[in-house]
């Protein structure tokens, strides 16, 4: 027999009973379908993720503060009890703007404070940070009025850019722009206002208030010393060597002269980094939810093997009268495994499509949201699940297509 027959033959048996064969590929269904959710919703968060680093803008290196490495008890104890790191400066950021490959950067420093105008009374979050960043983070768009200069910074002046709701909590409807508020007791006047943001990272930047960070530094928190800084090169293929020259600046300013990296106060982070690390963590929880998916696979595929006993059982005549007028076992065999094979199929079918529906869902409900969740169904994921379902029908439909095979045709003409 020709395939074609085998598959023709497979049909009109599977029609004769439609609602077995959709019993059996349901879990299938399920499976499958799970599978092409878990991966596109994988690529979506994945894809969400990135766009949330993206608002603080592109091709950067970020430098922080950490405690160095010990196994002494007094520095363990300091890790401990969350000591602060002081020896970044705003010395070092200027530092590292006079490397090659580096375009620009910024200093930054967080903080809180109570903040009061028109009567309101606003604990506000704070962010110091030295002009560039205006330039860098290009999701900061203003809506009314202006970003505070380099002259600003330099002189210490008491001017504010209010998130637009700190604007709205603090002075309502009415325009920002001129007006005063007091941030600790200090008198600052409101330059500007942002545009509505949202939130980037766990950060609602709509309720950060900005001022020049030696202002921040030198008025309000009695600080010398910066968060973080960030610097945006200007060559990616030059990202290993730039990372270099910062750590040899660094090591030299913070006079550490340890080069393996165990005494360094300081860390270093790139975009690259981050996303690999990102694609290990997606990697390992798909990885995790396709394996549980595949054990509902293994159900489906029990269910698929008892629904071919059953058919089995029913066909026993006509097994053995397909066997006495000249059916071989291998006719037999490639019969009822293309029969378990189709109906697999078509639940893998059924599945990349539902699956790729709710994946749909989802990413349209998280942009109407107002969360950007790209859609994304990769071709490995078809191919993924169109590959689980023909080992689903092969695996599972093997040994009930031998037992037919094996039927002695008289025996199973006599059990009619």
């Amino acid at each position: 027999m020709l395939l074609n027959q085998y598959y023709h033959l497979a049909i009109h048996n599977l029609l004769r009973h439609k609602m077995r064969a959709a019993l059996a590929s349901a879990g299938v269904v399920i499976s499958i379908a799970s599978v092409i959710i878990v991966i596109s919703s994988a690529q979506g968060v994945k894809g969400f993720i990135v766009d949330q680093f993206n608002t603080f803008g592109s091709s950067l290196i970020q430098v922080e503060p950490k405690l160095p490495e010990s196994t002494t008890v007094e520095s363990q104890q300091a890790q401990a009890f969350g000591n602060v790191v002081t020896t970044l400066t705003l010395e070092d950021m200027k530092a590292m703007r006079r490397l090659p490959n580096i375009k620009d950067n910024y200093a930054g420093q967080i903080g809180q404070a109570l903040a009061q105008a028109m009567g309101t009374r606003k604990t506000i979050n704070i962010f110091g940070a030295s002009p560039e960043v205006a330039k860098i983070d290009t999701a900061a768009k203003i809506a009314s009025g202006r970003f505070y200069t380099e002259t600003e910074d330099n002189s210490q002046t008491r001017v504010a850019v209010l998130g637009s709701e700190v604007a709205q909590d603090l002075f309502g409807t009415d325009d920002a722009v001129g007006r005063r508020l007091s941030i600790k007791g200090l008198d600052f006047q409101v330059i500007g206002v942002f545009a509505p943001r949202g939130a980037a990272m766990f950060f609602n930047f709509d309720t950060f208030v900005y001022v020049p960070i030696k202002t921040l530094q030198k008025q309000i928190l009695g600080i010398n010393y910066v968060s973080f800084i960030t610097n945006q090169y200007a060559d990616e293929s030059k990202v290993p060597t730039t990372v270099a020259n910062i750590e040899d600046l660094l090591r030299t300013r913070h006079k550490i002269s340890d080069n393996t990296g165990v005494k360094d106060d300081f860390t270093i982070h790139t975009q690259a980094e981050v996303m690999d690390t990102l694609d290990v963590i997606i990697g390992g929880f798909t990885l995790l939810l396709i394996a549980l998916a595949a054990i509902s696979l293994i159900v489906g595929g029990v269910g698929i093997m008892n629904i071919m006993y059953v058919s089995i059982l029913e066909r026993t005549f006509e097994i053995g009268l397909r066997k006495a007028v000249g059916a071989t076992r291998e006719n037999i065999l490639r019969q009822f495994l293309m029969e378990a094979v189709i109906i697999c199929s078509l639940g893998g079918v059924v599945g990349i499509v539902s699956g790729g529906l709710v994946s749909f869902t989802i990413s349209k409900t998280a942009g109407a949201l107002g969360y950007a969740w790209p859609f994304t169904l990769p071709l490995y994921s078809i191919l993924l699940g169109s590959g689980f379902a023909v080992a689903c029908g092969l695996v599972f439909g093997l040994y009930p297509a031998r037992q037919a095979a094996n039927l002695d045709p008289i025996e199973a003409l006599r059990r009619e």
